[in-house]
């Protein structure tokens, strides 16, 4: 046999064993087994790994929804937690001030209320007019409007002139020491917290003259408010002592005033008998003529 002839039988046999199992397979249903390619093993390696990802997105979207429901429960929480605080009164009209933050539940103890903590709080922009810290006849000390620690805020200090633009001093601190012009001079202090004025407050810097002339005048004004305030004093207490002694002798009060009552209604009625007799003796001789004519016309008769 010839190698061309011992190939083609080879293939013909190959080709018949595959169709009879072919035909077996369609005929019994057997499933037969076979090596596959890397290729295939691939796809279905492909098709688990797929349907893994399909599971964990359905987690995740499970897991998404469920974190609006605890978030929604934390917010739930944090309103009531709100509900239970108040806020004390703010230390400062205007300005930078603190407040107190005070649990209405929850206190340790049989306490209705208790302070959790302090924080701060603000007011109007604008103070006004404000007072030295200290002065003398030669320096004043002024003062910016701040909390504690007070180098968190930055300071802008400034010279006012009537009809002209405010002079900025190279000062940023919170304390300005100013020595005594022989002119009146105004100052005016803003209060910075990152770049956002949080208080204004000015200043007037009297002259020495000035401050001297006004510290004369107030001995006058203190002497009248002590003399009012101790003439004031001494009749509270002559008024307390008075209504104590009242209170503690009673009786000799009640007494003394029953007798004086007594003596008051005798004088009336004593005045009143005075009275009628005086009306009696003013009627009686003006009746008497009148019977001396009746008696005179019967003689004549």
């Amino acid at each position: 046999m010839s190698p061309g002839g011992a190939g083609c039988s080879a293939g013909l046999l190959l080709t018949v064993g595959w169709l009879l199992l072919a035909g077996l397979q369609s005929t019994y249903g057997i499933n037969i087994t076979a090596v596959q390619d890397p290729s295939l093993a691939n796809e279905g390696e492909g098709e688990d790994e797929g349907e893994n990802e399909v599971e964990e997105e359905a987690e995740n979207d499970s897991e998404a929804e469920n974190e609006p429901q605890a978030e929604a429960e934390e917010d739930v929480s944090n309103r009531t937690v709100v509900k239970e605080v108040e806020f004390g009164m703010c230390t400062v009209t205007c300005g930078v001030g603190i407040r107190e933050v005070i649990l209405t539940n929850g206190c340790p103890g049989s306490e209705s209320k208790c302070i959790v903590r302090v924080e701060e709080c603000r007011g109007p922009v604008d103070c006004g007019w404000g007072k030295p810290i200290s002065e003398s006849l030669e320096s004043v000390r002024l003062a910016c409007v701040h909390t504690s620690p007070a180098n968190r805020f930055k300071y802008i200090w400034r010279l006012l002139r009537p009809d002209q633009q405010a002079i900025i001093l190279a000062n940023d601190s919170a304390i300005l020491e100013v020595h005594r012009d022989t002119h009146p001079k105004a100052f005016e202090c803003e209060t910075l917290d990152n770049n956002e004025i949080v208080a204004s407050i000015k200043f007037t810097i009297y002259t020495t003259t000035e401050l001297q002339m006004k510290r004369s005048s107030r001995p006058d004004t203190d002497a009248v408010l002590i003399f009012v305030l101790t003439v004031g004093v001494i009749m509270c207490i002559f008024v307390i002592f008075l209504l104590m002694f009242i209170i503690i002798n009673w009786a000799a009060v009640k007494d003394f005033w029953g007798a004086k009552a007594s003596t008051t209604e005798m004088q009336s009625e004593l005045s009143s008998m005075r009275y009628k007799d005086s009306t009696c003796l003013d009627q009686s001789p003006t009746e008497i003529p009148g019977h001396e004519d009746d008696a005179l016309s019967e003689w004549n008769e």
